[in-house]
């Protein structure tokens, strides 16, 4: 069973979190010297997720089709990406075994592994204040 009902919660929640970075100037400051435009493209369900992070230039995240040319996809469940935001996947184990696919330059993702930390709790409080306890629940029953 998948975490996500359809995208329209993907967006929801990890749209709406990437949204709440860019938003927020310390941390979209951090991200944006990855200086690309990644893509997140989930899986069950399908969802689509562009986010600009150009030094110098205005953040900006798309949900769904994007006239944006992303330099790195990364690929994965739409559970995965629930779990990792998170913090209960590792980028490089989950690339290692398949989890996850990248295309691009691999070290722009890998340099935004650090900044990401500081957002797993973020996530998590946007869940509960959503009422979405069963979404902690069942990532925390899949990674035991």
């Amino acid at each position: 069973m998948s975490y996500f009902r359809d995208e329209a919660e993907v967006y929801e929640y990890i749209g709406g979190l990437l949204q709440s970075i860019v938003g927020d100037e310390e941390l979209a400051t951090r991200f944006q010297r990855a200086n690309t435009v990644m893509q997140y493209q989930y899986s069950d369900p399908d969802a689509r997720i562009t986010v600009k992070l150009i030094d110098g230039e205005d953040p900006r995240v798309d949900l769904g089709p994007t006239e944006l040319e992303p330099e790195v996809v990364m690929t994965m469940t739409a559970d995965v990406a629930h779990r990792f935001w998170l913090g209960e996947v590792n980028v490089t184990v989950a690339l290692a075994r398949g989890q996850m696919r990248a295309k691009g330059p691999v070290a722009k993702i890998l340099r935004l592994v650090p900044a990401v930390k500081p957002v797993f709790p973020r996530y998590r409080a946007m869940l509960e204040e959503a009422g979405r306890e069963d979404l902690l629940d069942l990532a925390t029953v899949a990674s035991q």
